[in-house]
């Protein structure tokens, strides 16, 4: 008996002294474990704040890409881009200027009051009159532009030449392509360092309503290669280049941007402010491209050469060939702030949470007076209530699908497809609602 029972106390002792062991022992390898977790956190918030800069860095270059892309590849959308410039009342008096100086300085008004003083002497008119016809060179000249610019400008601001202005542009695409490689012909052209507009179009059609018109014949109207100077810059030659260069990875980049975005945000720690991180990112080199748009437009404005006599024309032929580039900034621009919207609203701050609260009481109340006039729905409402946020990830994942497979989308197709996923998502949480207070009742 005492032999057998001698040894419980060491064995017991042996259970009391293992018992601190084991609590030591996962101790150590919790604190093991505490630096292997903060440095994993750290890689992956290393890694993801790599790739969201990358996407940063990448969404303006993108945008201008896709811009130039779009000029070079789709002729609607190039015919859209230019065909205003034949409307605009500033590049239709640059038109009429020149093309008026052009076919007045073709006359020989010195010949016409010689001949006109010729006749008279030989009618035997009196001397002064010989002499007054010898005189009337300015006076003519004034006359003849006067008629010259009123038919011109007849031409010019007619619907039959904005029409044809439209129809030489469709069939001679090359213009775009010119604008980039400065190969000769089109109607705006790259000369060096110099942006020109071909108005042979415009003298073509003049050929046929000026011929016969006062004193103005066939030889004397200009040839259709005239061209007037817009633009000068030293550095167009390099902008050239690099747009040319943007035309070739452009389908690429939109892409890039969003998997460097979808995989910065799935590997940061936390997905929601990897998602505010990369709207504000994005709309901040948005907002850096509007600005140096506007720089660009007012060095291009003062490097207008004397010649042109003509900043307006320059600054409408600049406004109206970046207006689609504008537009897809401010698109892009406008779905960024509407993701950091989103993302805040998903957080825990103290405005998120009431304007969810405000939301959830709205559609639940909605849902309670739906259930009291009889509406039941059913095994879908059943499936909406269990089903919240997978719908909720559907319905917002098909807005954005919406948006990536619209041609051009613009701030107000943004505006529509944002009030079509918020109608979705408040139909299907009223519909939810009402199930919910279908099986309470």
């Amino acid at each position: 008996m005492d032999s057998s029972a001698a040894p419980d106390p060491p064995e017991h002792g042996r259970h009391k002294l293992h018992r601190p062991s084991g609590h030591v022992e996962r101790a150590e390898d919790e604190r093991l474990q505490r630096p292997l977790g903060t440095r994993s956190r750290r890689l992956r918030l290393c890694g993801a704040s790599l790739l969201l800069l990358l996407a940063v860095l990448t969404a303006p270059i993108s945008v201008v890409a896709t811009w130039v892309n779009s000029e070079v590849t789709d002729i609607d959308r190039y015919e859209q881009t230019v065909s205003p410039l034949a409307r605009d009342p500033a590049v239709q008096d640059l038109i009429i200027e020149r093309a008026t100086d052009g076919l007045v300085h073709k006359i020989d008004v010195r010949k016409i009051t010689e001949t006109l003083a010729d006749t008279l002497a030989d009618q035997d008119a009196p001397r002064f009159l010989v002499d007054a016809a010898r005189s009337l060179d300015e006076e003519l000249k004034g006359g003849l532009r006067a008629g010259v610019r009123y038919t011109v400008a007849r031409v010019v601001t007619s619907d039959a030449f904005a029409k044809a202005w439209d129809s030489i542009h469709r069939g001679a695409h090359t213009a775009a392509t010119n604008v980039l490689t400065g190969d000769a012909g089109g109607a705006l052209e790259v000369k060096g360092d110099t942006i020109t507009l071909n108005v042979g179009a415009v003298i073509e059609e003049l050929q046929k309503q000026l011929i016969g018109v006062t004193f103005v014949g066939a030889e004397d109207i200009p040839g259709a290669d005239k061209s007037i100077v817009l633009v000068h810059n030293d550095h167009l030659s390099e902008a050239r280049d690099a747009a040319r260069w943007l035309s070739v990875v452009a389908p690429w980049l939109p892409w890039a941007v969003v998997v460097l975005a979808g995989l910065g945000i799935w590997a940061a720690p936390s997905h929601r402010v990897a998602l505010m991180a990369a709207g504000i990112g994005i709309g901040a080199m948005m907002c850096v491209l509007l600005i140096a748009l506007a720089v660009i437009r007012q060095v291009c404005l003062d490097a207008v050469p004397p010649a042109a006599q003509s900043q307006d024309a320059a600054a409408a032929l600049y406004d109206t060939l970046v207006r689609f580039l504008r537009q897809t900034i401010l698109t892009v621009l406008l779905t960024a702030l509407l993701t950091v919207i989103a993302g805040y609203l998903y957080g825990h701050g103290r405005g998120a949470v009431a304007v969810r609260t405000a939301a959830a009481r709205s559609t639940r109340t909605a849902g309670h007076a739906l259930a009291r006039r009889g509406l039941k729905p059913g095994a879908v409402g059943q499936w909406l209530r269990m089903h919240r946020p997978l719908t909720t990830v559907v319905v917002i994942a098909a807005g954005a699908l919406a948006l990536v497979l619209w041609h051009y989308p613009t701030p107000a197709s943004v505006a529509l497809v944002l009030l079509v996923v918020v109608v979705v998502l408040a139909t299907l949480g009223v519909l939810a609602a009402a199930d919910a207070a279908e099986q309470r009742l």
